[in-house]
């Protein structure tokens, strides 16, 4: 005899199926525009055609932009990493009674919306003349991605036995030299794994670079507004496309990473 089904179960359920629908709804509806026939964006799609994607590579302002982009994010996931493996080590080695108050710090750019970290970020940046620099692009977008790097090298760190570390010491290292030697390599998986989620979340970041950006040097997600405000063509759901297939690719990457890091566990 089939067991009951559970009424709670069944409404939790349905619960989840909304919202994964809520969210991937837009994701099917913009991406088909991306290949539609006409030069107005419209839905269902007429036509088939590989033309705005042409568009966006044969566009040296699209290209500039992407570029800019890239610099921004590759800089963006290499300061992130290195500053929240330290701060992660700080956190879960040594953070002692300040910890809970660290981590409130920590997760502060995930609370704060936005919006009001741009405006303070913005009046900052002109005061200390870091507006529309490289400099200032990679410390408001390491700000924002660094919770989730943070989260990413806990979850590894915090399985690491701290007397691995004691050993090597005990045994003439340094505390550092134990760290780098030790501990380092067990967790490095997940600090690769933090590195591509600040690069993605950098290159796709528009409401702070909405702020921070001038007239020559800007974003990719900036100049998306800016065609959106100007005329709005089937280039952008290619762009969309394009973002997501490397948003896609960037998941994938760090499940690999994960995957690394348990086998060398198991």
């Amino acid at each position: 005899m089939k067991p009951a089904l559970d009424p709670a179960k069944l409404l939790m359920n349905a619960y989840v199926a909304l919202i994964l629908a809520f969210l991937i709804l837009p994701i099917l509806i913009i991406l088909p525009m991306a290949f539609s026939d006409t030069d107005y964006l419209t839905f269902p799609p007429q036509g088939f055609t590989l033309h705005w994607f042409g568009d966006y590579f044969g566009n040296s302002r699209w290209m500039k932009a992407t570029g800019f982009s890239l610099k921004i994010a590759a800089l963006t996931a290499v300061i992130t990493a290195a500053i929240a493996t330290a701060a992660t080590y700080a956190l879960v080695r040594g953070a002692g009674r300040l910890g809970a108050l660290f981590q409130g710090f920590l997760i502060m750019p995930i609370v704060v919306p936005h919006i009001a970290l741009a405006v303070a970020l913005y009046l900052f940046f002109q005061r200390t003349g870091l507006a529309n620099t490289v400099a200032g692009y990679v410390m408001a977008h390491s700000v924002i991605a660094m919770p989730f790097a943070v989260f990413t090298i806990a979850a590894a760190m915090s399985a690491v036995d701290p007397t691995l570390e004691d050993a090597a010491m005990s045994c003439g290292a340094s505390r550092f030299s134990a760290f780098r030697l030790v501990t380092l390599p067990l967790i490095l998986p997940n600090v690769l794994s933090g590195g591509l989620f600040a690069f993605i979340l950098s290159f796709d970041e528009p409401v702070i670079t909405f702020f921070l950006a001038g007239i020559r040097q800007k974003t990719l997600p900036r100049m998306m507004f800016d065609n959106i405000e100007q005329s709005l063509t089937p280039t952008i759901p290619a762009i969309a496309v394009l973002l997501t297939a490397m948003a896609v690719l960037v998941l994938v990457a760090a499940g690999l990473l994960r995957r690394v890091e348990a086998r060398r566990r198991s």
